[in-house]
């Protein structure tokens, strides 16, 4: 017994100085070390299936339901290597997004216990494959993606800055109703956070902002490529919203916000203060909670998607947009300006 708190201690000690290491690297210094910290802990044949070029189509073929997929599952890995792989996956998220994106893992068994075997896909917690597009570099221009069932999140660097998109989470279920989970909420905080503003909002708000009476299917933007909705009602301007009201609104999208590192949410963040009163609140279906429900922020240059209709409204679907800088495309047209000269 003795040994083994022995080790758990060293354990847990070496993962606080790592940590505490990595807090002090920006976020394409840590993402590019421990990128190539599992790059280098590959066999050739698992670096095949792990690597693609960055000008690869593969870059852009994102998806969070269960189907084929390309890039190394973490059921090919060796235990050293899964750790290597948690690393990279935890430089690319906040410790509130990292949380969510292993619990949200976790849920796989959940469902493999809840459907028993009647379900049409192996449920498997270790099914998500990380991917890496060119050669991580801090100053160069690469990539990498982890996803799998309901977790997908895409991360571009190039000239020495990073962004994250899509970033697309979901649950299911939403809420676990029996057994020793009972009662995890993994998502539970997108979801109450913009209920507590529909409720604040006066009867003649809630009209405007209430869309329609039937929640939607899913989000609209799915897994495109490029975030867009077209024909889709507004909603609520910000610009109606009294201060409370408004405090209410940025929490919810401080929530979205904040699942990735400190430099990133700024980003985030300073597309939220640059919409101003261009900001839009919409909620389709259930007012009370248990209901189908849709809801989706929209501003000038971001759009965040909830919506939780499947399975007796207990599966989620979220997902932030960045609408020009999904997949690093801001960074990508600023570094080819200034490499190649704008045209």
């Amino acid at each position: 017994m003795r040994p083994l708190i022995l080790r758990t201690t060293l354990a847990v000690a070496a993962a606080c100085l790592l940590a505490s290491a990595y807090s002090r690297l920006s976020s394409p210094a840590a993402m590019t070390q421990t990128a190539n910290a599992l790059l280098a802990s590959l066999s050739d044949e698992q670096k095949a299936k792990a690597t693609f070029d960055f000008s690869s189509d593969e870059r852009l073929n994102w998806h969070f339901i269960p189907r084929v997929r390309k890039g190394l599952p973490l059921k090919e890995m060796t235990q050293e290597q899964r750790h290597l792989a948690q690393a990279l996956l935890s430089s690319g998220l906040s410790q509130q997004g990292y949380v969510k994106a292993v619990s949200i893992m976790s849920l796989e068994e959940v469902l493999r216990i809840l459907e028993a075997g009647k379900g049409t896909n192996v449920r498997d917690p270790e099914n998500y494959f990380f991917s890496i597009f060119g050669a991580p570099s801090e100053t160069g221009t690469w990539g990498f993606r982890v996803e799998g069932h309901h977790m997908a999140q895409n991360w571009t660097i190039a000239k020495g800055k990073a962004s994250a998109g899509p970033s697309f989470y979901g649950t299911n279920p939403a809420e676990v109703r029996q057994g020793p989970r009972k009662g995890l909420r993994v998502l539970g905080q997108e979801e109450d956070k913009a209920r507590a503003l529909l409720m604040a909002l006066t009867p003649a708000q809630r009209k405007e902002a209430i869309v329609t009476e039937t929640a939607y299917k899913d989000i609209f933007t799915m897994a495109s490529r490029k975030a867009a909705l077209t024909g889709q009602p507004n909603g609520l301007s910000i610009s109606k919203l009294n201060a409370a009201q408004k405090k209410l609104l940025h929490d919810v999208l401080d929530e979205y916000a904040y699942n990735v590192p400190d430099e990133i949410a700024q980003h985030r963040l300073d597309l939220i203060k640059k919409s101003g009163s261009q900001i839009n609140f919409a909620w389709a279906g259930v007012a009370e909670r248990g209901g189908p429900h849709y809801y989706r922020v929209q501003g000038q240059g971001f759009l965040v998607e909830h919506d939780n209709t499947q399975n007796d409204s207990n599966h989620v679907h979220s997902v932030w947009r960045d609408i020009e800088g999904d997949f690093g495309m801001d960074l990508l047209g600023d570094h080819l300006k200034s490499s190649h000269g704008a045209k």
